[in-house]
């Protein structure tokens, strides 16, 4: 009898970890910031902590710079990163500080450099 009960317990906390796990994956893209926010008002966001979810479009690995693309759907901004490069077609989620990197008449560069991440 108490090896059932064991088992059922266990099984039940497995449950528990795997819902916790997809209510806190879910979490981030609920309160992400929408990249087309973010462009269309870059002086609002700029200093900011946001985080954004979406997909890798694309990768660069410069000498003085690493920095991949990323597409929530409503647009797509450059990240500045030290980690690792995701792949191409990975979905991220990235918390960073919004970067207005310049503006001249209506162009502007505008960028996320991504937070370290905590140790």
């Amino acid at each position: 009898m108490s090896d059932r009960l064991f088992r059922r317990s266990a099984t039940s906390a497995v449950v528990l970890l795997l819902c916790d796990f997809i209510v806190l994956a879910s979490c981030a893209a609920i309160f992400a910031t929408k990249i087309a926010d973010i462009k269309k008002t870059p002086g609002a966001y700029d200093g900011r902590i946001v985080t954004v979810t979406g997909k890798v479009t694309s990768t660069h690995n410069l000498l003085v710079v690493k920095y991949y693309g990323v597409d929530d759907g409503t647009g797509e901004i450059p990240v500045v990163t030290e980690s690792a490069l995701p792949k191409e077609g990975d979905s991220v989620s990235v918390k960073g500080r919004v970067n207005q990197a310049f503006a001249v008449g209506t162009a502007r560069l505008v960028v996320i450099v991504e937070e370290p991440p905590s140790r």
